[in-house]
């Protein structure tokens, strides 16, 4: 019984930020920094494990970094064109850096990585938790990024070209105490300057625009003990996948990530311990050159020394649609 306290109290720990040790001034822009990246895998109890259900493991790593203090906390993440990684922590830091992949496309490492701060709106650097609790990032075609935040609810766009960043439109919701806006993410199939935001509590999304303002979309049907924190457009208008978090001192941290289309879902991967797992916020979704999606995750550590950095990623193929049987014709789309 003791022994179940103690894990519980450090469960309870591990989800409980408290200050950290960080540098007395914001970071210089683009400070690189030197990242180690263990391997991890899938099932410590089961070295041999490869999928769960259709989706295949497709390598992980813990992620440290010897030379700063700010490399925690990272809460959403997007993955550009050439295997650019750009991540978001609660702090208000940027992480900048490139994948590795080996010759089967397997993850295994991150290169150059930079590490820097998000600025205000008058282009200062963003100091104190209740203004820097940065948790949704998006990427328009543009290439300007679209940061969500929580505490001081709203979304920024910083501009591709630099400069300070700039007011984005957001849903006019009351969102409860650090439970607001985790989940956001570019919406290209509403227009190019489209994106989507989810509230953690309630599941609700919308679609907003840039030039325009919010409209109220689906709400995902989740259990009450999960939120939902991330979100991500699915390649080639595939629809959209968002991934649910839920902890409890017994359970520990379970996620289930879900895809949906058209209203429907169409898949779901569920994980939890003895799976290779932590505090899972962060998820995008990229094209493989076989056609099949490759999901990121990224993990929030709380900046607890109990607690990883984690970057894992599956592999799913969609099933092919089915052939018309004779005689039928194709419904229109």
């Amino acid at each position: 019984m003791k022994r179940l306290l103690l894990a519980a109290v450090l469960a309870v720990a591990a989800c409980t930020p408290t200050p950290a040790v960080l540098p007395d001034a914001p970071l210089p822009y683009r400070t690189g920094v030197a990242i180690q990246a263990q391997a991890v895998l899938l099932s410590p109890r089961d070295p041999t494990q490869t999928r769960i259900g259709d989706f295949v493991y497709a390598g992980g790593l813990a992620l440290t970094s010897s030379e700063t203090a700010r490399l925690h906390g990272l809460s959403d993440l997007r993955i550009l064109a050439g295997d650019q990684l750009v991540a978001i922590s609660d702090e208000g830091d940027l992480l900048e850096a490139h994948l590795r992949r080996d010759k089967a496309g397997r993850l295994v490492g991150l290169d150059g990585a930079r590490l820097t701060v998000l600025d205000d709106l008058d282009g200062k650097p963003l100091q104190g938790k209740a203004e820097a609790d940065s948790e949704g990032l998006a990427v328009l075609a543009d290439g300007d990024r679209l940061v969500s935040f929580e505490r001081h609810d709203r979304v920024w766009r910083y501009p591709a070209a630099g400069g300070a960043a700039l007011e984005a439109p957001f849903p006019a919701a009351e969102f409860p105490p650090n439970e607001g806006m985790e989940a956001l993410a570019a919406y290209p199939a509403s227009g190019p300057d489209a994106y989507l935001v989810g509230g953690e509590a309630s599941g609700q999304t919308w679609i907003c625009h840039v030039v325009g303002g919010c409209v109220e979309w689906e709400k995902i049907d989740k259990p009450a003990a999960f939120g939902l924190v991330s979100a991500a457009p699915m390649p080639a208008g595939g629809g959209v996948a968002y991934l649910l978090r839920a902890w409890d001192p017994l359970q520990g941290v379970r996620i289930k990530l879900l895809i949906r289309r058209d209203g429907a879902e169409i898949a779901r991967m569920e994980m939890a311990a003895p799976y290779t797992i932590d505090n899972f916020e962060g998820l995008d979704a990229v094209a493989n050159p076989d056609g099949s999606v490759r999901f990121y995750l990224i993990s929030d550590d709380n900046f607890q020394a109990i607690q990883r950095t984690l970057l894992v990623a599956f592999d799913w193929k969609p099933a092919a649609p089915e052939a018309p049987r004779q005689g039928q014709r194709k419904s229109r789309p």
